[in-house]
C-alpha cells in the first residue's frame, strides 16, 4: 500500500448490500473509493460519508461503462459487485427475459467493465502493489439446485470467467479473486422473489445469515495482501449453512 497516491478502488453495484459495504470497508483500509451504480443518489450519499466519489453506472450499457472509464482514469482495484437474480422458475418454465437479464448483468456486465478498466489497471505509475480484479460470485456458481437453473447457470459462468481471467492475466501484475458467498442478508432475496420482505425473510428464518459487512471484510482482506499473494477463490458461508441444501435452522 506504500504508493505515491492513495490507491483507487472502483466498486460496481455500490448502491446497496455487499457493494455499499465494500466501499465502506475499502475506504477504512485507505482506498480512494469510487461507488458506481444505477441509483447514483445512494452512491453519492455513501461517497459523502467515506470521502470518496460516486459515478452513475449501468453495467448492461456500453456507453455508461465507457463513461465510467473516462471518469476514473486511474484504477488499482475493481470490485465487480453488480448483478442479481430474478425468479425461481423451473427450467421447463423459464422466463427468457429474466434469464437474459441475469446473464447480461452478471456475466457480460463483468466482462464489459473489465474490458473498459483493464488498461488503467495495467498502467499504474508509482504503484508497488499489483492491480486487482475482484468478482463477487456465489455458491450458486459451484452447485445447482431446483428452481435455480437460470441463476446457477449464470454464476457458473461467472466462476468460469474468473478462472479464465486468472489464466489470461498470468504473468501480469494484476490479481484476480472470486468471492463466492452463501446466504447473505441483503436486498438480494427481496429482488429475486419479487415479493414483500416477509417472503424474503423466510429464506433466513431460524438461522443467522452473513451480513454484507462480513463479505466486505473478506474482500478488503484479499486486496490488502502482500504483492506476491493472490487469493484465487473464497467460498464464505454462515456457520449454519453447509451448502445450498444443508442449512441448520433453529425451531421457533
Amino acid at each position: 500500500m506504500s504508493t505515491s497516491r492513495r490507491p483507487v478502488a472502483v466498486v460496481t453495484g455500490a448502491s446497496s448490500g455487499i457493494g455499499a459495504a465494500t466501499v465502506r470497508s475499502l475506504a477504512a483500509a485507505g482506498f480512494d473509493t469510487v461507488a458506481a451504480a444505477r441509483r447514483v443518489e445512494r452512491c453519492e450519499a455513501l461517497a459523502a460519508g467515506v470521502g470518496g466519489r460516486a459515478v452513475q453506472l449501468d453495467v448492461t450499457d456500453d456507453a455508461s461503462v465507457r463513461a465510467l472509464a473516462d471518469a476514473v482514469p486511474e484504477v488499482d482495484v475493481v470490485v465487480h459487485s453488480a448483478g442479481g437474480a430474478l425468479g425461481t422458475d423451473a427450467v421447463e418454465d423459464f422466463d427468457a427475459d429474466g434469464w437474459r437479464w441475469m446473464y447480461e448483468a452478471n456475466v457480460i456486465g463483468v466482462a464489459r467493465v473489465h474490458r473498459a478498466l483493464l488498461p488503467a489497471l495495467r498502467k499504474r505509475p508509482g504503484s508497488e502493489s499489483p492491480g486487482h480484479v475482484v468478482v463477487v460470485g456465489s455458491q450458486a456458481g459451484l452447485q445447482a439446485y431446483p428452481g435455480g437453473g437460470g441463476y446457477t447457470a449464470v454464476k457458473h459462468g461467472v466462476h468460469a470467467l474468473c478462472r479464465t481471467l486468472r489464466l489470461e492475466l498470468l504473468g501480469e501484475p494484476v490479481r484476480v479473486t472470486e468471492i463466492a458467498p452463501g446466504y447473505v442478508d441483503t436486498e438480494f432475496s427481496t429482488v429475486r422473489l419479487g415479493d414483500p420482505e416477509a417472503a424474503a425473510a423466510a429464506v433466513y428464518r431460524g438461522m443467522t445469515p452473513l451480513t454484507a459487512e462480513d463479505v466486505a471484510e473478506v474482500i478488503a482482506f484479499t486486496v490488502t495482501r502482500p504483492a506476491h499473494v493472490n487469493v484465487d477463490h473464497v467460498l464464505v458461508r454462515p456457520l449454519a449453512q453447509a451448502d445450498a441444501f444443508h442449512v441448520h435452522r433453529e425451531t421457533m
